[in-house]
């Protein structure tokens, strides 16, 4: 079995549910903490969409509290989850703002 995140009809990424699920467990620990939600929509009947604006916002915001952060471990353990959703952003062709990082 594999879960779909997709941008209306278009597949963005298609992992297994056992990468899926953490990934978008971790989002959710990264929406808390940044008090942002993430664009990322709950999983569905294995898919769930992606709302292109306020995942732009997320990833922003994601990215910039990364780069500022001191912390090696906190800076470690979200390495994995910055790129997924850089990769996500880049899938749906969402602009990243690089000067925020």
């Amino acid at each position: 079995m594999s879960h779909l995140l997709r941008l209306g009809r278009q597949t963005l990424w298609n992992p297994s549910n056992g990468a899926s699920r953490p990934f978008t467990s971790l989002v959710t620990v990264y929406q808390a903490e940044m008090n942002l939600p993430s664009g990322i929509g709950l999983m569905a009947t294995d898919e769930c969409q992606i709302a292109p604006i306020a995942c732009a916002a997320f990833v922003d915001a994601l990215l910039a509290w990364h780069s500022k952060t001191r912390h090696a471990v906190m800076a470690t353990l979200s390495e994995g989850s910055v790129a997924m959703v850089l990769y996500l952003a880049e899938k749906a062709s969402i602009e990243v703002d690089w000067q925020a990082a």
